[in-house]
């Protein structure tokens, strides 16, 4: 059984972004809920690693989600390895952290690209084989962030991309209210990850955790409950939701 507060045996999942951080949390954890998963990234190498580790229920799947064939071969790998792909969580992100003053454009349009674009790639493309397959218990988890309502400076890029991803996510749960696919998104706070432990560890990091309310870091695992329902068939009710979890970050 499931050592998981919800079970998502029988279902298989696709975790975009699963090389590392917030991604490779999430493949291990819907594995552990009974979920095959399907590991996406552009990086094969660390994502082969996490396959092996987590066992016959994960596929390492090579992709570049701002890519729509590299998108719709992934799919067709996880169809042919373990049938429909019903629980998705477009979780893949970058951050160019820069003042508005001194990014540069090619920077501003890489963050766009991955995040938003790949967003909606990954949502519509397995909303596409969700509606072929004649499915009525389809799931699609979008990774937004506090930032796309907290004006976070350095951050604009990143910020607005994430402010897309919840907007479209509502979008798409209004497009697809009558096909049998629910649309969430969840919002993080700020959550220690590889991408950002150098500047938390830092003085000016140190200094923003103290600004926190709990002056502390999110752990990944507060998400697990919430991400773990929100694939599951128990929430058959809930679509177009944003849900902010962030300790208290932004109160």
């Amino acid at each position: 059984m499931p050592d998981t507060p919800f079970d998502l045996s029988g279902r298989v999942a696709l975790v975009t972004g699963a090389s590392s951080g917030l991604g490779a949390g999430f493949a291990r954890l819907l594995a552990r809920a009974g979920a095959k998963v399907v590991l996406g990234a552009r990086r094969k190498d660390r994502l082969e690693a996490l396959a092996d580790e987590i066992g016959e229920a994960a596929l390492a799947v090579e992709m570049d989600v701002a890519n729509e064939a590299s998108m719709i071969a992934a799919y067709d790998a996880a169809e042919a390895a373990f049938g429909t792909v019903d629980a998705i969580v477009a979780n893949a992100g970058m951050s160019n952290d820069a003042l508005a003053l001194a990014m540069e454009v090619e920077a501003f349009d890489a963050a766009m690209a991955v995040n938003l674009r790949g967003a909606f790639l990954t949502a519509r493309e397995g909303a596409k084989r969700l509606i072929a397959a004649e499915r009525d218990n389809g799931r699609i988890v979008l990774i937004s962030s506090i930032t796309a309502f907290e004006p976070s400076p350095g951050l604009s890029a990143y910020a607005a991309s994430k402010a897309g991803v919840s907007q479209l996510g509502k979008t798409l749960a209004r497009e697809w209210l009558n096909k049998g696919i629910n649309v969430n998104m969840v919002l993080p706070g700020y959550i220690r990850t590889e991408l950002n432990q150098d500047w938390f560890d830092s003085a000016g990091g140190q200094k923003q955790i103290a600004r926190f309310n709990r002056r502390r870091l999110m752990p990944q695992e507060g998400l697990d409950a919430m991400l773990l329902y929100l694939c599951a068939d128990e929430s058959a009710y809930v679509t177009g939701a944003e849900f902010v979890m962030d300790d208290g970050q932004t109160l």
